[in-house]
């Protein structure tokens, strides 16, 4: 599913106009966005969290030219999905 197709869903479902629907989306994920950038996570019970992982300092290989480089320590945005939401997809989705 993609931006536009949860923007003609939740239009379709409470009849606001598309615009105001994709504008209050963009708004929800740049407010998301601003967050972690802040090193603030987001909670939304029932549905899970937007939080900044941190990953450590590794040692990894560039194969095609037989090195060694170093990743520095750095964070990452990461989603934790609620027991509640992991629980529906695990029992409704058939594949």
């Amino acid at each position: 599913m993609t931006k536009a197709d949860i923007v003609n869903e939740i239009s379709k479902n409470t009849g606001i106009e598309k615009v105001t629907v994709q504008k209050t989306i963009e708004a929800f994920m740049e407010t998301v966005k601003n967050s972690l950038v802040k090193d603030k996570n987001v909670y939304l019970r029932g549905f899970g969290s937007f939080i900044v992982k941190k990953r450590a300092k590794k040692t990894a290989r560039n194969i095609s030219k037989n090195t060694t480089i170093i990743i520095p320590e750095h964070f990452i945005p990461a989603f934790k999905p609620s027991k509640t939401f992991v629980g529906k997809v695990k029992n409704n989705v058939k594949r």
